[in-house]
């Protein structure tokens, strides 16, 4: 019965997604895997989708927006309507995943970033919430080309990020050439497990081995590696190259809903998301201020970055959700005050500095913390195009670069950083003294 339950939900939603997905060939594959994710295995409340208590999913490869809008058209949060209306200019529903949906946490679409937030939201639901809450992450065989995918799998590994669960979603084919490994399951296999991850191989049309795969007992993070079609279902466009992102003739996708709107066995059921468990501790940020400035000694020399220092570990006396992480540079940032005050709300995050603010991003989902992430400031331009989805995904996060200006030039051009003022929705100060009026 579960199956065919959940098998309904599948050819529903797929038929919606025919209708007006500008990527239908991307939502085809990954049809089952969102079913089973949202009508078996999650446990949230569709009509409160920012409950913290709620399991978290973030869809990495965010061209595949239409597919999770229609799992949450199934759950009655959105209106067939609205779908429909998808990407028009006065529809709220985008291309790709934006917080403009309350059930959306970051935006997504930029390839390789979507893993990296997951793993800020696992590592604050395992060590600052400890609630049950689990977090899944669905991505795209393409995007495992990016080197922030692989950062954000030895963070997860490194922090045991046992309620941390990937899915990949292996259809063989990129967007104007096969992925690399195309179908070598076993070597996604292999690259996972030497990261330290539990790896799984399922069919990813299989609901019987999702459900199985996705209910495992696990004490690692978990990657199910899932081998799928793209374009299942659309016969002309199955494991074919050259109907990425290609919208369907209209005839043709007349005929393909016809078939799967006649394999529903009962339209009029419907299934609901089991409930989580009210676990997660209530969470306030409105008080994190400082009553007075660190006291320093008269005509005493300090640092702008050991001023930095000094503020941040008073700042997390008075706010418990005040968090700060750092690049293997807390010597050099002074972030390391913080940590010997604070030493279970620092986070280490080594010389992965991309991974760092995606990981800040995660932690600072649904107002859960106040990350600061500190590092040496000519090398967040290597977290350019993570520190701009955070803009668009509105995330409070603040950034400390220290060395910076062109002052450092006098030590070594190589970290002479001036960059970033063209970043939109972000504020930037540029402290040159401690002591100013």
């Amino acid at each position: 019965m579960l199956q065919n339950d959940i098998s309904d939900i599948l050819y529903f939603s797929h038929s919606l997604v025919l209708f007006c997905s500008r990527h239908p060939t991307s939502c085809c594959s990954v049809a089952e895997i969102m079913s089973v994710l949202f009508f078996h295995t999650m446990k949230y409340r569709p009509d409160d989708p920012k409950n913290p208590n709620n399991d978290r999913f973030v869809l990495s490869k965010g061209h595949a927006a239409p597919a999770l809008y229609s799992m949450w058209t199934e759950t009655g949060f959105l209106k067939e309507s609205d779908l429909v209306s998808m990407c028009q200019v006065d529809s709220a529903l985008e291309g790709h995943p934006t917080p403009k949906q309350q059930f959306v946490d970051v935006a997504t679409g930029s390839l390789g970033q979507g893993l990296g937030v997951a793993c800020g939201m696992a590592y604050s639901g395992k060590y600052f919430d400890k609630a049950s809450y689990r977090v899944y992450c669905l991505l795209g065989d393409g995007e495992m080309s990016e080197g922030s995918v692989w950062e954000a799998m030895a963070f997860a590994s490194y922090y045991q990020l046992d309620n941390l669960v990937a899915i990949l979603d292996i259809n063989r084919l990129g967007q104007s050439d096969p992925a690399p490994l195309q179908h070598h399951m076993e070597k996604y296999q292999r690259r996972c497990e030497a990261f330290g991850w539990h790896a799984i191989i399922v069919d990813g049309h299989s609901i019987e081995e999702l459900c199985k795969a996705l209910t495992q007992p696990r004490h690692q993070p978990t990657a199910i590696i899932a081998k799928t079609i793209k374009g299942k279902g659309i016969p002309v466009a199955e494991d074919k190259m050259g109907w990425h992102a290609k919208v369907l003739p209209k005839d043709m996708a007349e005929g393909v809903i016809r078939d799967l709107q006649s394999r529903i066995l009962n339209s009029n059921k419907r299934m609901y998301p089991a409930t989580p468990t009210e676990d997660a501790p209530p969470v306030s940020l409105r008080n994190a201020r400082m009553p007075s400035a660190p006291s320093y000694k008269p005509g005493e020399k300090v640092s702008t970055r050991k001023a930095y220092g000094m503020a941040l570990a008073k700042l997390g006396r008075y706010n418990e959700r005040v968090v700060a992480m750092d690049v293997d540079t807390k010597n050099l940032t002074y972030s390391e005050i913080f940590k010997n005050e604070h030493p279970n709300r620092f986070v280490e995050c080594y010389s992965a500095e991309q991974n760092m603010v995606s990981v800040a991003t995660g932690c600072a989902a649904r107002e859960r913390n106040i990350v600061f992430a500190s590092g040496l400031a000519t090398f967040f331009t290597r977290a350019y195009d993570q520190i701009r989805m955070a803009t668009i995904s509105e995330s409070n996060i603040n950034l400390c670069g220290s060395h910076c200006g062109l002052s450092i030039v006098i030590i070594n051009n190589l970290q002479l950083a001036c960059n970033f003022q063209c970043i939109p929705k972000a504020t930037f100060f540029f402290k040159v003294k401690v002591f100013s009026r």
